[in-house]
């Protein structure tokens, strides 16, 4: 397996600086590692160095894609004779929302998807639910506002601050039941290769049956503690762009691996 991580904007030969330690720990324990300039790649070019081996199987670690910019990765990674583990499909799954809710829908809070330009109260007309998390297929707000909505009349001001400050709303818009969890809990959690993956100790069996239900080689798995309902799932998303958050750059690299 060949890694593939961003080059840092100014000089092509030394990994971004947020991925500098994780390129350095992977390389430590003898996993290839390529780099290419994501600027050059947006502007339609693309040269990984040191160039793709043929017929080796890659995985990208870097800045998040939309499911079409990944489609475009996918494709110029073919075209150096290469292939991506995780295939546009596959990236999409986790990447959006409503891609996987229908397959966690017991473990994660009740959602309603909606365009853009709905009417959301009409949309959660009957929904008496304590409160609103809203956010786009991807992210949720993260300006002091917060992505709570007390009523689905507010629901509105949420999704516009989302278009203010992210300059979009991606794929649309999703609306999550507000749920009491208990703060300092979330932990992120790792699916590689099938198996569940924890930054100290084992993955907890709810990891264990997600890795089961997931078709992706590999995905990151959110979880927090409720008040009520034990562990709940409240993300998923694609493994090769998902924040490291708490990992050690050395466990990552370790369950690369295979650790």
């Amino acid at each position: 397996m060949q890694l593939l991580f961003p080059s840092d904007p100014f000089n092509k030969s030394v990994a971004d600086e947020a991925y500098v330690e994780e390129f350095e720990a992977a390389r430590a324990i003898g996993l290839a590692c390529s780099l290419f300039s994501f600027e050059d790649f947006e502007a339609g070019e693309f040269k990984p160095r040191p160039v793709l081996p043929t017929d080796r199987e890659v995985l990208y670690r870097g800045w998040m894609l939309t499911p079409e910019g990944y489609s475009r990765l996918h494709e110029a990674v073919l075209a150096k004779g290469g292939a991506l583990k995780t295939n546009p499909m596959q990236y999409r799954r986790c990447h959006y929302l409503p891609e996987w809710y229908s397959l966690c829908e017991g473990f994660t809070p009740e959602t309603v998807f909606a365009p853009r330009d709905a009417d959301f109260v009409a949309v959660l007309a009957g929904k008496e639910w304590p409160a609103y998390f809203v956010k786009d297929y991807v992210k949720s707000l993260t300006t002091q506002r917060g992505s709570v909505a007390a009523t689905p009349q507010e629901v509105g001001e949420v999704v516009s601050l989302i278009e203010q400050y992210r300059g979009m709303v991606e794929g649309g818009v999703c609306i999550r039941r507000f749920e009491h969890l208990l703060p300092d809990t979330e932990e992120r959690y790792f699916v590689f290769n099938g198996q569940a993956h924890a930054r100290e100790g084992s993955a907890p069996p709810l990891v264990h049956e997600l890795a089961a239900r997931i078709e992706s080689p590999f995905f990151s798995v959110d979880l927090v503690s409720s008040e009520s309902t034990g562990l709940r799932l409240i993300e998923l998303g694609d493994g090769q762009v998902s924040d490291r958050k708490k990992w050690p750059a050395e466990r990552f690299a370790s369950m690369l691996h295979g650790g």
